[in-house]
């Protein structure tokens, strides 16, 4: 995301430059050139005859169009993720250029699920707002509660309670783990970073960044409030006890990674063995920072439990989230000088599920382990929400399985979940593909050796009759993880 300038609606944004390492492909492919094979590929398909039949009022959406038995929306979208990965200069720019090729293909040729031509895109965009704009307001809302964190001084006490050698960076894991357990993992993961930040003094591996987030994500797994795929499966009628046992691969997982992305933080730049002295912890801000995470989980509880039906019509969590942070503005002021920048990652990462939410998935394979297994991996790189529904409706999995694939999956890539988006604009080096998988390899280890040790002490127990609300929206609650 950077090095580029892009108009959305009159509003310039411009980013900056990042020294990040050369790509390989920088000279023989460019982002614009990149863009110009959207535009080709999409041409191939585009007619004004189909354009024609595709808008025309009260026909229903076609089949999705195929290239060598894919269907073009998959390619569109793979391209623009493709993109990411080769342009992490650029990722917004690429972003926004999928969707928009995604929005023309389907206004041309297939429709959306609720309709054709731009009636239909309004139907599907009214369909998604509400999941679009919590993501939107926990994104912006939570990187304001980092600060306050930051600014408490609370990071800077942490080298006196962590051990001083790799065993004080696990630990650090572990508390982003546990925090995640109840707190949203955007927030969570913002923490971890913070305190990282200090106890590291400003150098983090990037190995470690991917352990930040992939804790953040596993703490949520097996917690019916951690996570937006676990809340859904709450309301659907799943027992929190079968949650739970998420906890087994994700305890796993934990110390699979955990250990590996420490000793590389220690090696890279060991913690800090003393607090700076003459400290004096802001204890307003702390307080700030406890109200938002209070009153963010009273809403959701509160709002799943007594009226479910609300969730589906406006972004409680967000709202509730923003309400805090104007109402004790007054007592200390939130540091808006970072909304420009964790705007414009928020932005990516709409854009990305927006892309996803217009995916013509209708069914998953069989219910089985071996399914739930493959779902974490598309995780990475798909909306796990739309995912999740579909399990529900389709039933028959072991749901701690699935909490923990949908769940885990995402922290194998920066952009996978919505908590590494945020990471990854505190520290924007973390927003290569290349170097995410090079140094976060445990990561990906972690997930299948945890899977593989939940269903060798587990087994897979599927459960089928679990209380099933089949007309189910396809995306409900709190915020969307990728």
């Amino acid at each position: 995301m950077s090095g580029f300038a892009v108009k959305n609606g009159g509003l310039a944004v411009r980013s900056r430059q990042y020294n990040f390492p050369p790509s390989a492909y920088g000279s023989r492919l460019t982002p614009l050139g990149f863009g110009a094979i959207l535009v080709i590929v999409l041409g191939l398909f585009v007619s004004p005859a189909a354009a024609e039949v595709a808008v025309a009022p009260g026909v229903p959406p076609i089949e999705p169009l195929y290239l060598l038995g894919i269907p073009v929306d998959f390619i569109l979208f793979a391209l623009t993720l493709l993109g990411v990965a080769l342009f992490h200069h650029h990722t917004l720019y690429v972003a926004l250029t999928g969707l928009a090729a995604i929005t023309v293909y389907k206004l041309a040729f297939t429709g959306f699920k609720f309709g054709v031509g731009f009636a239909g895109l309004g139907l599907h965009m009214q369909h998604e707002w509400v999941i679009l704009t919590n993501l939107f307001l926990l994104l912006m809302g939570f990187a304001l509660l980092s600060r306050h964190f930051e600014s408490s001084r609370i990071p800077d006490e942490m080298p006196a309670f962590l051990p001083h050698d790799w065993k004080g960076g696990l630990l650090l894991l572990v508390i982003v783990f546990v925090l995640s357990s109840f707190l949203d993992n955007i927030a969570a993961a913002l923490i971890g970073g913070t305190m990282a930040r200090h106890v590291f003094r400003g150098k983090v591996h990037i190995g470690y960044l991917a352990a930040i987030v992939a804790a953040s994500n596993a703490g949520g797994s097996g917690s019916v409030v951690g996570d937006t795929t676990t809340t859904m499966m709450w309301i659907d009628g799943v027992s929190p006890l079968s949650v739970l046992e998420a906890y087994v691969a994700a305890g796993t997982a934990m110390f699979i990674f955990g250990i590996p992305a420490a000793i590389q933080q220690q090696r890279y730049s060991p913690i800090a063995k003393h607090a700076p002295s003459g400290l004096r912890i802001e204890w307003i801000r702390v307080l700030i920072v406890a109200l938002i995470l209070v009153v963010a989980i009273l809403a959701n509880v509160i709002a799943n439990l007594k009226y479910p039906a609300l969730l589906d019509a406006i972004p409680v969590i967000g709202l509730s989230v923003w309400a805090v942070i104007i109402l004790t503005a007054p007592l200390r002021m939130p540091d808006w000088k970072i909304m420009p920048e964790t705007f414009k990652g928020t932005i990516f990462l709409l854009a990305l599920v927006t892309s996803a939410s217009m995916m013509p998935v209708e069914k998953l394979p069989a219910a089985a382990w071996q399914t739930a297994l493959g779902l974490g991996f598309v995780s990475a790189v798909f909306d796990n929400i739309p995912l999740t529904a579909l399990a529900l409706k389709q039933g028959g999995y072991d749901w701690g399985f699935l909490a923990y694939a949908v769940g885990f999956g995402g922290s194998m890539i920066w952009f996978g979940s919505s908590a590494g988006v945020a990471l990854a604009n505190m520290y924007p080096e973390a927003k290569s593909v290349g170097l995410w998988l090079r140094h976060g390899w445990h990561v990906a280890i972690a997930y299948v050796i945890g899977f593989f040790v939940m269903l060798a002490v587990l087994g897979w127990h599927p459960d089928a009759p679990h209380k099933k609300r089949v007309d189910m929206p396809p995306v409900l609650t709190q915020v969307a993880v990728v």
